[in-house]
């Protein structure tokens, strides 16, 4: 499978939000990245869910968005109206994460779990085989343009194993610090999507930005 770049919205220009939108149906990225904060579990704020709204009025490619939010179950069911393909959640948010899990599945959407950079993967060993997606946070969450955590590659290479040794079908996704700069080396460690937020809005060209992120090679580790 060829790797999917996510473009995260949260890097895009807000007074200009649908012509960035347009932007991303037009290029060769394959996801929107729609970070959601609280204030709460990461001290900021972004998304909610109207702007969320208003991202799926215009968006051609699928959502996939990342809840860094407290008590996410509470929002499943409106999310899943908007035809969100993934739905993320922290694993440091869920009381019960396998039934939230299971909340997700249960309407329509696939189900994501992210975990910030200080949570060992082995969080997952029990639901790795109930999930879609991982996402691995490079950075701590809550705000764009931080610097990417180096310890990333090796949790990625594990979190790889994890999924190997259970017969998992769960994408391995980054978000945080990536750009042209490391994208390889993460493809290589294993993992499968590529979330971009300042790499990708911040040049002068995100369209080309994005066709090299997808044009990225590598060697498997």
């Amino acid at each position: 499978m060829s790797h999917l770049i996510a473009p995260s919205l949260l890097a895009a220009d807000f007074a200009n939000l649908q012509r960035d939108v347009e932007m991303i149906n037009s290029s060769e990225a394959d996801w929107f990245h729609v970070d959601v904060m609280d204030g709460v579990f990461v001290p900021n704020i972004s998304f909610g869910f109207p702007s969320v709204a208003a991202v799926a009025k215009h968006a051609k490619k699928p959502l996939d968005v990342h809840l860094m939010i407290v008590n996410p179950d509470q929002y499943i069911d409106k999310y899943a109206e908007l035809g969100v393909l993934n739905l993320t959640v922290h694993s440091e948010a869920c009381t019960h994460l396998h039934r939230t899990i299971q909340a997700i599945h249960g309407a329509g959407m696939e189900a994501g779990v992210a975990l910030n950079p200080h949570t060992n993967i082995n969080v997952l060993d029990d639901i790795i085989n109930d999930l879609d997606l991982v996402c691995i946070m490079s950075v701590n969450p809550g705000f764009g343009g931080q610097k990417f955590i180096e310890n990333t590659y090796a949790k990625v290479r594990a979190l790889k194993v994890l999924i190997s040794e259970h017969g998992s079908n769960a994408k391995i996704e980054i978000d945080g610090g990536v750009g042209l700069g490391n994208a390889q080396d993460l493809l290589a460690a294993g993992a499968d999507v590529l979330v971009a937020g300042s790499a990708i809005f911040g040049t002068d060209d995100p369209v080309q930005t994005a066709r090299e992120m997808k044009a990225v090679s590598f060697v498997e580790a």
